[in-house]
C-alpha cells in the first residue's frame, strides 16, 4: 500500500488539530460513528499483540457521579501545591468534560494478560501501559477525524476508580476519557492559550 502526499497532509492536520478537549456540546454522537472509532482503537499497536486495554463506556448516572466526585476531590487536593498567581491561575482552568461529554469511558490496562503470552513485556512490564496509552491515542486521532473531540481526565485517584467500577483483580485505571462534540475547534492547546504551559519542541539527539 502507497500512501499519497495529500494523505499525508491530511494526516499532518489531523495530528496538529488534535486538542485536549474539555467544552463539549451535549449532542449525542451517534452509535454508527462509535462502531467505527472502536474498530480504529482495534488497529492499535501492542506489546506482544497482547491487547491489555479495557474499555468501559460509562453510561450509569451512578457511576458519572462518583467520578465527578473523585474528580472534585483530587482538584480540591492539587490547588494547594500552588500558590500566588499560579493558585489563580490553576482555579481559572478548565480540566475535566465530565459535566457536558455525551460519551464518556474509564479505561484499564490488564497488568498480566494471558494474550500476547507474556512476548516482549517480561523485562519491561510497564509496555502494557505503554500499549494501551496507544490505544488511547489511536482513538484520540480517529475521533479528530470524525470531527469530534477527545479529553482525558488525569486528576483521578487509581485506586478509588479501580474500586468505584469493581474491575477484576490485575486491572490497574489508566485514563478516563470524554468524548463528544466539542464547542470550538482550536489549533492551540488549552494549557498554551491560558498561558500556563507553552509547547517546547521535541528533544532529538543523534548520538
Amino acid at each position: 500500500m502507497q500512501f499519497t502526499r495529500d494523505e499525508a497532509e491530511t494526516l499532518d492536520r489531523i495530528l496538529h488539530w488534535r486538542r485536549d478537549v474539555r467544552h463539549f456540546r451535549r449532542d449525542p454522537v451517534p452509535e454508527a460513528v462509535l462502531r467505527r472509532l472502536r474498530r480504529a482503537v482495534d488497529t492499535a499497536p501492542s506489546v506482544g499483540n497482547a491487547r491489555p486495554w479495557r474499555l468501559i463506556r460509562v453510561e450509569d448516572p451512578g457511576l458519572r457521579a462518583g467520578v465527578k466526585v473523585e474528580f472534585a476531590r483530587c482538584n480540591t487536593d492539587a490547588k494547594e501545591i500552588y500558590e500566588g498567581d499560579k493558585a489563580r491561575a490553576y482555579g481559572r482552568l478548565k480540566l475535566a468534560g465530565i459535566d457536558a461529554a455525551p460519551v464518556q469511558f474509564a479505561v484499564f490496562t490488564a497488568t498480566d494478560p494471558e494474550e500476547g503470552h507474556r512476548l516482549g513485556r517480561l523485562t519491561m512490564p510497564e509496555t502494557l501501559r505503554q500499549s494501551t496509552a496507544m490505544a488511547i491515542f489511536t482513538l484520540w486521532l480517529a475521533a479528530r477525524a470524525e470531527n469530534l473531540g477527545l479529553g482525558m481526565v488525569s486528576i483521578l485517584d487509581p485506586a478509588r476508580m479501580e474500586r468505584l467500577f469493581e474491575v477484576p483483580e490485575g486491572w490497574v485505571f489508566t485514563a478516563y476519557l470524554c468524548l463528544g462534540w466539542p464547542e470550538f475547534t482550536d489549533d492551540t492547546p488549552l494549557l498554551h492559550r491560558e498561558d500556563w504551559q507553552h509547547n517546547t519542541d521535541t528533544g532529538w539527539e543523534t548520538r
